[in-house]
């Protein structure tokens, strides 16, 4: 393709992704639907732009007021990930050219910490609140991209296997620190086009999340729920480790999300798993098996900001209000869901938030409710118990807490209980 015609097509996407109507995975997405005749570099150029730009939003807002013309192309060329400054020069008028040399030659480390960090001025405050000396660090990590983390599928695979498999078609991969289900590859290879994925050997999961189901620690024959699963990348890994056996309900109030888990489900090969669209928390589906279950896990709705290495749009996107909604929503699901825990039951409550509100706070305000009949277990012991090494570098006192700059995971809190027999 012409230079000209992808700069146009990334100012286009620029435009777009701004909009925050929508996730900008979706919106990338569906971008790329309606041009569908861009070849693999391409479409990787137009997405990794549209990222850097929504990693580096503030920064490059602040760079793009020097230029002239439209704002969405002087955005587009601050935030271009084409590998290739030939090509992009090609697709250049003079004045452009002459523009990103000046700021090039700015030096970024001397402009305020507000725009170097990026982060809207609510959520720098707060963290940097939280988190005292380790806020930067934090940040830093945040505005990197993430590495690609798979989940071998214990149930078809052994993870020596697969990491061999993926040498002997030239995929560099290594074991995960953590999880003994975990692979870590350093490239990004197309996975719809290798068998590994296609057979349901391997499953795209981050190693953080796949350590939210080691805490759930699900056995053969149980009965278990995953109760906000959404797309089942913690139900597939639930099912794995119950060996196909039990029954495992998958609880959403998506839809949408509950369909794109069948495609999954058909590669794992697990037949366990019981999708069910329920309408709120206190559906009679649910209260249908109040003290039956084994264990219970909550990936609650949050905010998901410890995930901004792959979501960046979600800091632009959240606002003070939203995180209080959810703060309610996740409090009356923790109550609905401790409900379907059977005496001697695990109840696992999780986020990918940063934010204390809605971790610490709501399983410190679960364990002060006086009705409750549960007891903490400390999530080191749990980790443990599951396999997982080095499990005391994973936690802060009772809790998991998860860090991009500690452990190369998104962040994630969880929190673990059992009941009282």
């Amino acid at each position: 393709m012409h230079p000209n015609a992808l700069v146009d097509l990334a100012t286009e996407l620029a435009q777009r992704v701004l909009l925050f109507s929508a996730p900008a995975d979706s919106v990338v997405s569906g971008f790329f639907r309606e041009h569908r005749s861009l070849g693999t570099r391409e479409r990787h150029t137009l997405a990794e732009t549209a990222y850097h730009l929504l990693r580096h939003k503030a920064v490059l807002e602040h760079l793009a007021q020097t230029g002239r013309g439209p704002r969405a192309r002087r955005l587009a060329l601050l935030a271009w990930q084409g590998g290739n400054a030939a090509y992009l020069k090609a697709a250049l008028h003079p004045d452009e050219q002459a523009w990103l040399e000046h700021v090039a030659a700015i030096d970024r480390s001397q402009l305020p910490e507000r725009l170097r960090l990026n982060l809207p001025e609510w959520l720098g405050e707060r963290l940097q609140a939280q988190l005292g000396e380790h806020f930067v660090p934090v940040v830093e990590a945040l505005s990197q991209p993430a590495p690609l983390d798979l989940r071998v599928n214990t149930f078809k695979a052994r993870r020596e296997a697969v990491l061999a498999e993926f040498a002997s078609l030239g995929h560099s991969a290594e074991a995960t620190p953590f999880s003994p289900w975990g692979l870590r590859l350093s490239s990004k290879p197309a996975l719809h086009k290798v068998e590994l994925f296609l057979r349901g050997d391997v499953e795209v999961q981050d190693e953080g999340s796949q350590l939210l189901a080691l805490l759930t620690d699900a056995h053969r024959g149980e009965m278990v729920a995953d109760f906000c699963a959404g797309a089942g990348g913690k139900t597939l890994a639930l099912g794995a480790a119950m060996r196909n056996t039990g029954r495992l309900y998958a609880f959403d109030t998506s839809g949408h999300r509950l369909a794109a888990l069948k495609p999954r489900l058909a590669r794992s090969g697990l037949s366990n798993v019981y999708p069910i669209q329920i309408a709120h928390e206190r559906d009679e589906r649910i209260k249908r098996l109040a003290g039956k279950l084994d264990r219970v896990l909550i990936d609650a709705p949050c905010s998901g900001l410890g995930t901004l290495r792959r979501n960046p749009d979600l800091k632009w996107r959240q606002s003070p209000e939203s995180v209080a909604e959810l703060v309610a929503k996740q409090t009356a699901i923790l109550s609905s869901a401790a409900r379907l825990v059977k005496p001697g039951g695990r109840l696992v409550y999780a986020t990918c938030s940063l934010l204390r509100e809605e971790n610490e706070a709501i399983a410190e305000a679960f364990d002060a409710a006086a009705e409750r009949d549960f007891e903490v277990l400390p999530a080191a012991q749990a980790l443990e118990r599951a396999g997982v090494a080095e499990a005391e570098r994973l936690v802060e006192g009772a809790y998991l807490r998860l860090w991009p700059d500690r452990h190369a995971t998104d962040g994630f809190f969880a929190a673990v209980w059992q009941r009282r027999g």
